[in-house]
């Protein structure tokens, strides 16, 4: 079974900080020595998903315009991992944030962690 599990989430007030991570587990995952393909996505209450930050197929990173300067993805050690490190939270981003991974052509997705900012 792969699985992709989200932590980190919560209630924070506007301009603090979280640090949600993703973790890649299962078989499949295991035949991989890493993930090139690892993305965040949010999605908020009559809204379309929309992705937050990922990794270019090139090594770079990317950012939705709405989160540069205040978000940072980065790996973990073992490349089957991510981070999203969040300051200067505000009202704005509060949404549910979804992790995503692609390999041989499927698509997996975490089940999803609140993000709650109150002014």
């Amino acid at each position: 079974q792969a699985q992709l599990a989200e932590s980190g989430g919560g209630l924070v007030q506007a301009g603090g900080s979280l640090r949600l991570s993703c973790v890649a587990s299962g078989d499949i995952f295991k035949t991989v020595s890493s993930l090139n393909v690892m993305r965040w996505y949010r999605q908020a209450p009559g809204k379309q998903r929309e992705l937050v930050a990922g990794f270019l197929p090139g090594g770079g990173t990317a950012y939705v315009d709405s989160v540069k300067g205040r978000c940072t993805i980065s790996r973990n050690n073992n490349k089957k991992s991510i981070i999203l490190q969040m300051d200067n939270l505000q009202s704005e981003d509060t949404a549910v944030y979804y992790c995503y991974a692609a390999l041989w052509g499927d698509e997996y997705w975490g089940q999803g962690t609140q993000v709650t900012v109150a002014s």
